[in-house]
């Protein structure tokens, strides 16, 4: 499933009508309320709107008050302005943390972009690259995620491969001149993506050589890509800036599918990953129970020390 279609489905399959339940009244909700996690995990809009609803600011006090610190959000750039600042604002006076969100409001990087060298594609980087910048200020964010796009099967692979690179150092030197970092996702959603692998992924960003050019590790990809997930995050990890979450199969909460996440975690934890890691995934169980179901399994996966 796309990344822009999983979280709205997910979204939907979560959706409430009754009113924000506070999470200290509610006796089956996790006993301790406000207690952090051993990692900074990023929860997605829709993830807790059985509780507080389809306002988006309310789910980040509610996902506040269960010990999560930080959220994502892919389509902060086709947001408003104003909401983009509501949010920031929200998160700044919570001392939480923004992940990524996706460069890019009008999806030209899941058609076949970057790889043909194109001037159209470059010209589209710069452009939303400079958006990014205004949309992490007031957002708070420093981490985008980009995907080059589609192969163009029509041109060897190696120089497809240098096209992306230099469309990437365009987007990265405006990037890296505000402190912001571009996270390149390999991807599994169809084999037409050109970039499938970590290593793949990790020799790209050797090339494009900037601060603002890294890794965005999402263990569910890899898990389908390539499997072998902690040799693969230890092969790579000096590139690696970013993490994302989802079980496999399903791509639902950690302890629903077969990657031992909490030995991830364990593993992530002690070579000493400070950042964030992003809950890229849908709730397994519609409604209430469903979120309580994401926030034990959390709890669960996230107990390691």
């Amino acid at each position: 499933m796309q990344r822009r279609t999983f979280l709205k489905s997910a979204s939907i399959a979560g959706v409430g009508t009754l009113p924000v339940v506070s999470a200290f009244s509610n006796p089956n909700m996790i006993k301790e309320p406000g207690k952090t996690f051993n990692m900074n995990y990023a929860f997605h809009d829709g993830m807790f709107s059985a509780h507080a609803g389809n306002d988006f600011i309310d789910q980040i006090k509610f996902a506040h008050d269960q010990g999560f610190r930080s959220i994502e959000d892919n389509g902060m750039m086709g947001r408003t302005p104003q909401m983009q600042s509501r949010i920031g604002e929200t998160l700044a006076k919570l001392g939480m943390q923004m992940g990524v969100f996706v460069v890019s409001s009008n999806g030209w990087h899941w058609e076949k972009s970057l790889a043909t060298g194109e001037q159209e594609f470059k010209d589209l980087i710069v452009k939303d690259c400079k958006e990014a910048v205004e949309v992490a200020k007031r957002t708070n964010a420093k981490w985008m995620t980009v995907v080059p796009g589609n192969f163009d099967r029509s041109l060897p692979m190696d120089i497809q491969t240098a096209n992306v690179i230099d469309g990437l150092r365009r987007g990265s030197e405006i990037l890296e001149k505000n402190g912001l970092v571009m996270v390149l996702e390999p991807l599994s959603d169809n084999p037409d993506l050109f970039l499938r692998f970590s290593t793949q992924t990790y020799m790209i960003c050797k090339a494009v050589k900037s601060s603002a050019c890294k890794i965005l590790f999402d263990m569910y990809h890899m898990q389908r890509n390539e499997g072998n997930i902690t040799n693969n995050i230890d092969t790579t990890w000096d590139e690696i800036g970013y993490f994302q979450i989802g079980d496999n199969p399903g791509r639902n909460e950690p302890t629903t599918g077969e990657m031992n996440y909490k030995n991830l975690f364990k593993h992530i934890y002690n070579k000493g990953y400070k950042g964030i890691l992003g809950m890229e995934h849908g709730n397994s169980l519609p409604g209430k129970e469903g979120e309580l179901a994401l926030i034990k399994a959390y709890r669960e996966s996230d107990s390691f020390l």
